[in-house]
């Protein structure tokens, strides 16, 4: 009998122990609202760089932007949740005035995440708790896995705390205390550079967000290769974003 009650009493234990450092995590961490404030008015201004193909995929270029994100209106969501509208704002440099970029975005926060519709994709931005190592899937609301899927690369990423309260500085902008989520760092297939290489991939994002200031650094790229097949060329296609912020509010 008490070879049966002893493993059970182990378990009960584990089980116990696990649930109690959870909540521990979830109590000692930090609000998500620290890095991801949201209140009508507030703005963020970026170097935008934009990475395309041009020349039919033969080669890339990085076309520059500023851009300027403004917290326009508090909304729901199709849940009926509180969220927040974002309108984008776009010039080509500081001599110039703001014009409508045409991309409006949505952020749905709450205690435990921050959600962010952009195109009609829901990404899971942040997640309690704020630790160093925390792992969850960011993309999960994304059906990215079918095989007619335009956004395949996004499957399956798994977003990761791996720099938490670090100072950071980007141009003329010094920031206290940054985080930094991890989401993928992948390439598959052979480098392009290489005489016979036919497929490859590269998939990369990570984001910095500062403490009462929201997200001050994103890049993300994503391209696929496609070898030569006389006497069709080579060609790439994809995008790459990079923003990093100029000033805030």
């Amino acid at each position: 009998m008490l070879k049966k009650i002893f493993p059970a009493l182990i378990l009960g234990i584990g089980i116990l122990v696990s649930s109690c450092k959870k909540k521990l995590d979830d109590f000692t961490s930090p609000s998500l609202a620290e890095y991801y404030p949201l209140q009508l008015g507030k703005y963020i201004t970026y170097q935008l760089d934009s990475t395309v193909f041009l020349a039919f995929g033969v080669r890339d270029t990085i076309i520059k932007y500023q851009v300027q994100d403004r917290v326009d209106a508090q909304i729901t969501d199709n849940n009926g949740k509180p969220a927040y509208r974002i309108i984008r704002f776009i010039r080509k440099n500081a001599n110039q005035a703001w014009s409508p970029a045409g991309s409006t975005f949505m952020v749905v926060p709450s205690d435990n995440s921050v959600e962010f519709i952009e195109d009609n994709l829901k990404y899971i931005k942040l997640k309690r708790p704020v630790t160093e190592g925390f792992t969850w899937k960011g993309n999960a609301y994304i059906d990215a896995s079918s095989i007619n899927s335009e956004v395949r690369y996004l499957d399956d990423w798994d977003y990761t705390y791996d720099s938490l309260n670090i100072p950071l500085q980007l141009g003329n902008v010094v920031i206290d205390s940054t985080i930094t989520v991890s989401q993928r760092d992948e390439f598959l297939g052979q480098d392009p550079k290489l005489p016979g290489t036919q497929y490859a991939e590269k998939n990369y994002g990570v984001e910095k967000y500062a403490k009462g200031i929201g997200l001050v650094f994103k890049e993300f790229i994503h391209w696929e290769y496609q070898g030569a097949h006389p006497p069709v060329d080579a060609t790439y296609t994809g995008y790459g974003v990079k923003l990093s912020i100029i000033d805030h509010n």
